[in-house]
């Protein structure tokens, strides 16, 4: 999953929500119930608004127009509660326990590919089966970048050596080699809010000598530009420092964990901190050994996937939780908790077949997030225009459960982070607020940064939303008084590490959030409103993204 950059200080303060939003339009609001286990919501529930379904569906004629408000009902339990009270903290610890006892029997993690992914999947399988679903897999192969080893050591004038994790990490898709040259620096700048193009334009590298390596500034363009444009200088190999400067919500000084992209670049790359990056720029007559040693794996693996049988599939939800791990551990709350949760929510719908669902609900279980989104990414890019159109929204929910958690929302609209989602997505975000309003629970925005499963579908259009209770980031001290937990520790002190197991679940944070899962994956099952706004509607595009999953881009 991702790493966090959710947003910090007084940004947050000023984004808390702990009222009802006004983010969804009313006619779609007048079908959302935001209410409690108590049936005493503010809003006419899911399910409850007897008219006719529309005739028409995005990408097969006219689309549907947004049905009117319907009377209000007595009080009492919707289905959104009925859901709810089945989706039980019990039976979401019972999948944990098996993802857990998958990575036992199988070298201790989940990754795709592997063992323990095929034993998690076939898990999942079978209790969709018992639930009276038909899961089948899609499958696909990649090329999965393998790192067999690395260094980086200070020959002259004071020898050292670095630490991997620590002072450097190798880039993905970093080329193989192993040099040892002078350093030469980039257009670099150490200075002031430390603004830079380093490596950016063939003209940065006039008198550059080739055979060195070159020392590179994060910021502007993507590090896979700045690699390439190195190597085509005559540089031996790359080292990209962190910018120094000071963005809300993002580490601009730590070590830096970035991508060159899906091919091998030509030469070895690492990200530092900016702390090794300046002092390498500030030593004279620096010479250093980068080594690295890489390939490309063809790994195949697949997709879960499952429908509702009921429901219109013209009009279809996807509702998405990735089901690997990193290779260094279970993955539990990574994403085993995003799993958990929709598939008891999907076992809990399929199991009664008492509710009425106007939208086909597509539950899927991405396979190879942890390799860059590979599995959503593939699943969207075999849809053709018609299947585009038909998907009316993506609901994603990657890590819910963490131990020190906030409760996160996809800023569908824009208004923490100046990005919104494709048109519907503010809609989306306003039916998680609500509900946690009702329940007098506080929500915090997280931004549309490209780094979990969702970026496939809003870079085609299709809206999306989700919840994340957060990954690596330090819980503010503001977060810490709205939320609880402790200030300065991260969200998930086992984010992508060995002791993210069974214990690194907070019972607390699955138990609220895989209710909030439960009632969205209704609402949306059951609306008959033009989530996507009808015809003439701009289906807006996010900003180029600034990670690929939990690596950096740029």
């Amino acid at each position: 999953m991702k790493f966090s950059r959710s947003v910090r200080g007084a940004a947050l303060a000023a984004t808390i929500v702990l009222t009802v939003s006004a983010g969804a339009p009313a006619a779609f609001a007048a079908e959302v119930n935001s209410g409690g286990k108590n049936g005493q919501g503010a809003h006419q529930g899911p399910g409850q608004n007897n008219g006719k379904p529309g005739q028409g569906h995005p990408g097969n004629g006219k689309p549907d127009k947004p049905d009117k408000p319907g009377k209000p009902h007595k009080p009492g339990k919707t289905d959104s509660d009925k859901l709810r009270d089945k989706v039980t903290l019990k039976g979401l610890l019972g999948h944990l326990n098996a993802f857990q006892a998958a990575a036992d029997a199988n070298s201790g993690n989940r990754a795709a590919g592997t063992p323990g992914y095929e034993a998690s999947a076939r898990y999942v399988e079978s209790q969709l089966r018992k639930a009276g679903y038909k899961p089948f897999r899609q499958a696909f192969t990649y090329e999965q970048f393998v790192l067999n080893g690395d260094a980086l050591e200070q020959v002259s004038p004071n020898p050292a050596a670095y630490t991997a994790g620590t002072d450097y990490l190798t880039m993905s898709y970093s080329g193989s080699g192993d040099v040892t040259a002078a350093v030469t620096a980039v257009d670099i700048n150490l200075t002031g809010n430390r603004a830079n193009s380093s490596g950016c334009e063939a003209e940065d590298f006039a008198g550059f000598t080739a055979g060195n390596i070159a020392l590179l500034q994060r910021g502007t363009c993507a590090f896979g530009d700045k690699v390439a444009n190195a190597a085509a200088a005559g540089a031996a190999g790359a080292i990209v420092f962190n910018q120094g400067n000071d963005v809300p919500g993002d580490d601009r000084t730590g070590l830096i964990n970035g991508t060159l992209g899906s091919e091998l670049s030509a030469i070895p790359a690492v990200g530092t901190t900016f702390a090794l990056g300046e002092a390498l720029a500030g030593t004279a007559g620096v010479t250093l050994r980068l080594a690295v040693d890489s390939a490309i794996k063809a790994t195949e693996t697949f997709n879960v996937i499952a429908d509702t049988p009921k429901g219109d599939p013209t009009r279809q939800v996807v509702v998405g939780a990735h089901l690997d791990s990193v290779a260094e551990g279970a993955g539990i709350n990574d994403n085993g908790s995003g799993s958990a949760a929709i598939l008891e929510t999907a076992i809990q719908l399929g199991k009664t077949g008492k509710f009425k669902l106007e939208n086909q609900v597509r539950f899927a279980f991405w396979g190879a997030e942890e390799d860059g989104l590979v599995g959503s990414t593939h699943y969207v890019s075999q849809l053709d225009e018609t299947g585009i159109a038909n998907t009316l929204a993506n609901l994603n929910f990657d890590m819910v459960g963490s131990t020190n958690f906030v409760r996160f929302v996809y800023d569908g609209d824009g208004d923490a982070f100046g990005s919104s989602g494709p048109a519907g997505s503010d809609t989306i975000e306003g039916v998680f607020q609500d509900y946690f309003a009702s329940e007098g629970l506080a929500t915090a925005p997280t931004e549309f940064d490209g780094r979990s499963d969702y970026l496939a579908f809003i870079e085609n259009g299709i809206p999306a939303g989700g919840l994340f209770t957060g990954a690596e980031g330090l819980k503010t001290a503001e977060e810490a008084a709205i939320f609880g937990g402790t200030a300065g520790t991260a969200y998930d002190p086992c984010y992508h590490s060995v002791c993210d197991n069974r214990s690194n679940i907070s019972n607390k944070a699955m138990d609220e959030m895989s209710d909030a899962v439960a009632h969205s994956v209704l609402t949306f099952a059951q609306t008959k409103a033009d989530l996507k706004g009808g015809a003439g509607t701009s289906r807006s595009v996010p900003s180029e993204p600034a990670y690929k999953g939990h690596e950096a881009l740029r």
